[in-house]
């Protein structure tokens, strides 16, 4: 029961990451050392845990996504790749505190604080808790010879409700997402 109700939630993650607002924000890092024009080849890496974790229809659109982004750069897939593609989901329940207090009474020019000790002057506090829930797709990229990160890039959203399309929305997050890792055969450019 517990694993459905996780899928479930990592579903509505994956599916609402690039729901209306807010944006993706999207950051990317790799390694300066590495010549990324080395590479022409891909494979998808399977992790067991990621198809615990998102439902099968999600996990398709994600690799797909993915497929459709590496191909598009011109890399081709393999089954002795050049690199290998990773990704992973993260669902997270996050809370935001606001307060707001309002003074009433004496004060002038020394609010919130009362002539006199404080007779006559009263305030108001009210606190409002906000609940939603964090999304993050990470994708790792990592050099099949030598088994490191070589590059990283994460989306993160904070998600307010689902998708009416998740293929579409789901293959324009990893288009941002992926926005910055380099095309097959060709070197990688300074960040600016």
């Amino acid at each position: 029961m517990k694993t459905s109700i996780y899928a479930a939630m990592l579903l509505f993650v994956v599916i609402s990451l690039v729901s209306c607002a807010p944006s993706l924000k999207v950051t990317s890092d790799y390694d300066k050392n590495v010549s990324f024009q080395n590479y022409k080849t891909f494979a998808i890496y399977h992790n067991d845990t990621i198809k615990s974790s998102i439902s099968s229809l999600n996990q398709d659109r994600i690799i797909n996504a993915v497929k459709a982004q590496m191909t598009q750069k011109g890399y081709t897939e393999s089954s002795t790749p050049d690199v290998w593609v990773n990704t992973t989901a993260i669902l997270k329940d996050m809370k935001s505190v606001s307060a707001n207090t309002n003074y009433y009474g004496y004060g002038g020019y020394y609010r919130p604080y009362a002539y006199g000790g404080g007779f006559g002057a009263s305030s108001t506090t009210t606190y409002d808790v906000q609940h939603y829930k964090d999304g993050s797709i990470i994708v790792d990229v990592i050099d099949a010879n030598t088994k490191k990160l070589v590059w990283q890039g994460i989306g993160n959203k904070e998600i307010d409700k689902p998708s009416k399309d998740p293929d579409a929305a789901i293959g324009e997050a990893m288009g941002k997402i992926m926005e910055s890792f380099p095309n097959a055969g060709v070197a990688m450019k300074p960040a600016k």
